[in-house]
C-alpha cells in the first residue's frame, strides 16, 4: 500500500483538472517541438535529426475534416442574417475579419435566438442527408487505433449529428464534444477538457481541422499542435494572418497526416506513462 494517496482533483472554471494535468498546464512549455511557423507533411528534411516531439493524442474537427463538406455555409449565413447581414459579413470576411454566427446570434433576443438556431438546425439536417466520410479518414483512425494512440472529436455541430457520424461510418471518437459542450471552439476550454479526461497535457496533444479560426484558433490557446486540413488551397499563403492563427502544419488531405506523424513525433501509445 502507497505511503502516500495522489492529490484529489481540481476543479476550475466549471472543469476538473487532474492534479498530474494541472502541474503540466502550469509548468510544462507549451512545445516540446520547435517548428518553422509551418511545416509541411513531407518536409523530410526539417525532420531528419531533429528532436520529435512526443504525440499521445489528436482531437479533430467533424465536418470538412472528418467528413466531406455538405453544408451551403453562405446560404446559411444568408438566412440567419438576412441580406444585409449576410452582406457585412461577407465584406468582413474579405478583409480577414468575420462573424462568428454562433456567438453572434447569443446577444439576440430570445424568440430570435431561437428561429436562428432552427434555421442553423435546418441547414445541419440537409448536410447528414449527404454525409460522406472524407477520403483518408478510415485508414488514418486505423492507424492511430494500431498505434494506440487516442483520438477525439470537437464539432460545432449538435449532438445528434456525431451520434449519426459515429452510427453510419463504424468509427467513434472519444470524447466527442459537440456544440452543446459550453464555451465552444475557438474556445480552447473543449480542448482542455479532454486533455483533463485523458489526463495528458495539451503538448502532447494535436488539433486537426479545416478552419483557422475555429480549430487551429482552439489548439494555439490550448498550448497544443495545430494541423490544417486545406484540401482546395484556400490558405495558400498564411502571411497575412496573426501568429496565433499559423498553424504548426498544413496537409491537403489526412493521408498526408500520417506522413507527418512518421516524420515529426514519437507517438506515445495509450498505455505507455513516460
Amino acid at each position: 500500500m502507497p505511503l502516500f494517496l495522489p492529490p484529489p482533483p481540481l476543479f476550475c472554471n466549471g472543469r476538473w483538472f487532474s492534479f498530474r494535468t494541472v502541474l503540466s498546464l502550469a509548468f510544462s512549455p507549451p512545445r516540446r517541438l520547435r517548428l518553422s511557423p509551418m511545416s509541411s507533411a513531407a518536409d523530410d528534411g526539417a525532420a531528419a535529426g531533429a528532436k520529435k516531439g512526443r504525440l499521445r493524442g489528436l482531437v479533430f474537427d467533424m465536418d470538412g475534416t472528418l467528413t466531406v463538406p455538405a453544408i451551403d455555409f453562405g446560404a446559411m449565413y444568408r438566412a440567419v442574417l438576412g441580406e444585409e447581414g449576410y452582406a457585412a459579413w461577407r465584406s468582413s470576411s474579405a478583409s480577414g475579419g468575420g462573424v462568428d454566427i454562433l456567438h453572434h446570434i447569443e446577444s439576440w433576443p430570445t424568440a430570435e435566438k431561437l428561429r436562428a438556431y432552427e434555421t442553423i438546425a435546418h441547414f445541419e439536417r440537409q448536410g447528414l442527408d449527404r454525409l460522406q466520410i472524407m477520403p483518408g479518414a478510415l485508414e488514418l483512425c486505423k492507424y492511430l487505433d494500431s498505434r494506440e494512440i487516442r483520438r477525439g472529436l470537437i464539432t460545432r455541430n449538435v449532438k445528434a449529428s456525431v451520434d449519426i457520424f459515429h452510427q453510419r461510418f463504424g468509427m467513434e471518437f472519444v470524447p466527442a464534444l459537440s456544440r452543446e459542450f459550453r464555451p465552444y471552439k475557438p474556445d480552447p476550454a473543449p480542448l482542455l477538457h479532454i486533455c483533463s479526461i485523458w489526463d495528458i497535457p495539451p503538448s502532447e496533444v494535436m488539433m486537426i481541422g479545416d478552419s483557422l479560426r475555429d480549430d487551429v484558433a482552439c489548439g494555439k490557446r490550448a498550448g497544443a499542435f495545430t494541423c490544417l486540413l486545406d484540401e482546395t488551397g484556400r490558405y495558400d499563403s498564411l502571411d497575412s494572418y496573426a501568429d496565433d492563427l499559423k498553424p504548426d502544419f498544413k496537409v491537403s488531405s489526412l493521408s498526408q497526416v500520417l506522413l507527418l506523424l512518421e516524420n515529426h513525433f514519437e507517438l506515445v501509445p495509450r498505455l505507455q506513462t513516460a
